[in-house]
């Protein structure tokens, strides 16, 4: 049975799903995209990404038609319809459809698309070995804090790093660490979490951001600031976070081994306590 996806007001078997060609999410790239992940039949901290959904809607002056309520509602009926358990839902939100011009169109309506995948988060075999880590130069563009569906610069990334044996990209420019090709990039000293600060540099992470409001139980301290890929090397322990990855510990970056090649305990403890929080729907909500 194939899935159902949600295509502008209706719910299709994946088969009859349809876009115009004229979408200008197709065409431009002119559209935002979020991932939600679903856990135990239930979404995690969803309310924060439909919250950066409007933020980086708002930066490409792109008016969303719907509430936040009826984005949530969406996204339960697919887990519904689709019986889904455990995976993620992919939303993207686009300008609309439109003859070719570059500015933008008048009187259309946005386009909206989701759809479901079903994947292992909470034990996945990565978070008991870890993760390999290269680096790649920075070649996305200067807002990297909207969440755009342009994603050339990051799939490169990710090719790279499959080609070299490796499951993540940690992307460098100007001598320091930016963040992973998908993911929020950190290291760790003693019992304290270092991670840069936000800015149009990255993507504000809402796992990121679930992680560090729950801290003061996790029992660690936390350093917003730069660091260099020297310094992620020299690191007691190096992880990522993401939506899909939820908390995964990183093992080697660049061929060099971390925490003696196994993933270490603040990691492991920060994923226990995120995935306890997301069985109840998240930290944010």
């Amino acid at each position: 049975m194939s899935r159902i996806v949600y295509v502008n007001g209706a719910y299709l078997p994946e088969e009859e799903a349809k876009i115009s060609v004229f979408d200008r999410g197709f065409i431009f790239g002119d559209g935002i995209y979020e991932v939600s992940a679903v856990i135990g039949g239930k979404l995690v901290d969803c309310e924060a990404h439909l919250a950066r959904l409007e933020r980086s809607c708002g930066e490409i002056r792109l008016a969303l038609p719907w509430s936040k309520a009826e984005l949530v509602a969406v996204h339960e009926e697919l887990i519904k319809r689709n019986n889904l358990d455990e995976g993620g839902i992919y939303l993207q939100v686009s300008r609309g459809a439109a003859d070719r011009d570059f500015p933008f169109p008048k009187d259309v309506a946005p386009t909206l698309v989701m759809f479901t995948q079903a994947r292992n988060f909470v034990n996945a075999p990565a978070a008991k070995t870890g993760i390999k880590v290269v680096s790649t130069p920075d070649l996305r563009w200067a807002r990297r804090d909207i969440k755009s569906v342009n994603l050339l610069a990051p799939v490169l990334a990710k090719q790279f790093a499959l080609e070299s044996g490796a499951q993540e990209a940690w992307l460098t420019e100007d001598g320091v660490v930016t963040e992973g090709a998908s993911s929020t990039a950190w290291i760790v000293k003693g019992k304290t979490l270092i991670s840069r600060p936000l800015s149009n540099k990255v993507l504000p992470g809402i796992t990121r951001k679930a992680v560090l409001a729950y801290l003061a139980e996790s029992g660690f301290s936390f350093e917003e600031r730069e660091f260099t890929l020297e310094e992620a090397l020299d690191a007691e322990e190096a992880f990522i976070t993401s939506a899909t990855s939820l908390v995964m510990p990183v093992t080697t970056i660049d061929g060099h081994t971390i925490h003696n090649g196994a993933p270490g305990p603040t990691a492991q403890r920060l994923r226990e306590i995120y995935i306890d929080y997301a069985r109840k729907g998240g930290v944010l909500g």
